[in-house]
């Protein structure tokens, strides 16, 4: 993991944990249920970057004989627990003091420290929000943002994106919420933009856990790295045939690759172990997040049967 992005979490922690005090302190003066689901969005959100913080911290530990490939799959195993969380505290609980306070709607006082409030809060989670997505198109490249989520292998980027941009929502709905209770008078509309905060989270969640998922359970290496591969081997002298190429992120700068080759039968052992060790290092050399190679010498499938 980079240092940027550990930078991305530090700012997002330091943020959320300020902003959600002053929300909760807002809550209790006014009894505004959009601003205590603003609260408890706010503890999720720091909540998650602990958690991905540790994440990174066990990530970086060196494999062991019990993990031979080290330990990177951590980050992608807490970046899956932080939407949960999003989901089962941060959205059930929103969805649950809105639905409360939409059938038994309260009065709500002094508005304007929800204004004042939120406004702060707005401000606060603009920077660490810019800060995040600047440091996100730093590492996207030439990607687009979607297809930049989707072919990461680094979810701490877009994990932390994602909570903010969810964040800016939130208070956006919270403070429409505020305003028409405070135009109107109709309480209901306090309940329902909490409703509708919780709907955010739970949307943020289950985007986050769908593209979380298939790094925890083993997502193979962009297709550049695997073109990359297939053409270095084809280079090579002494080769009639690539059965396969398989990869797998073993976390954010750590791919696995399994190759299997149909090497010419004329090829004495000594020159196919030169060859095998000349591609394990220049894959290595091309492409740095490669840092095991497992090369297979097999006839092409169908070959041993048609002889």
């Amino acid at each position: 993991m980079s240092g940027s992005s550990k930078k991305v979490i530090f700012a997002a922690l330091v943020g959320n944990g300020l902003i959600s005090v002053t929300k909760f302190a807002a809550a209790a003066i006014t009894g505004s249920s959009a601003m205590f689901s603003e609260g408890i969005h706010s503890v999720v959100d720091t909540g998650n970057q602990v958690l991905l913080l540790h994440g990174m911290r066990k990530a970086g530990k060196p494999a062991c004989k019990r993990f031979p490939f080290g330990h990177g799959k951590e980050i992608y195993f807490w970046s899956f627990a932080v939407a949960i969380l999003i989901f089962a505290v941060g959205s059930g609980v929103s969805l649950y003091e809105g639905i409360l306070h939409t059938i038994h709607p309260e009065p709500m006082g002094k508005p304007m420290v929800n204004y004042i409030v939120l406004g702060l809060a707005l401000l606060f989670e603009g920077v660490a929000w810019y800060f995040a997505l600047t440091e996100f198109t730093k590492a996207k490249g030439k990607w687009g943002y979607i297809e930049a989520v989707q072919r990461g292998k680094d979810p701490t980027m877009f994990v932390v994106l994602f909570e903010d941009s969810a964040a800016m929502l939130g208070i956006i709905v919270a403070f429409a919420g505020v305003f028409l209770v405070d135009h109107t008078g109709i309480l209901i509309f306090d309940g329902i933009a909490s409703i509708i905060i919780g709907l955010i989270l739970g949307g943020t969640a289950i985007w986050l856990a769908y593209e979380t998922k298939g790094l925890l359970i083993g997502e193979s290496a962009n297709e550049m790295v695997i073109k990359g591969i297939r053409d270095i081997i084809l280079k090579v002298d002494g080769i009639d045939c690539i059965n396969e190429v398989l990869t797998m992120h073993m976390g954010p700068n750590y791919v696995l690759a399994n190759i299997s080759i149909d090497f010419r039968d004329d090829i004495t052992a000594g020159d196919l172990e030169n060859k095998i060790a000349g591609i394990d290092m220049q894959i290595k050399e091309s492409f740095p997040t490669v840092k095991r190679v497992f090369v297979e010498a097999e006839a092409r499938r169908g070959k041993a049967d048609d002889s």
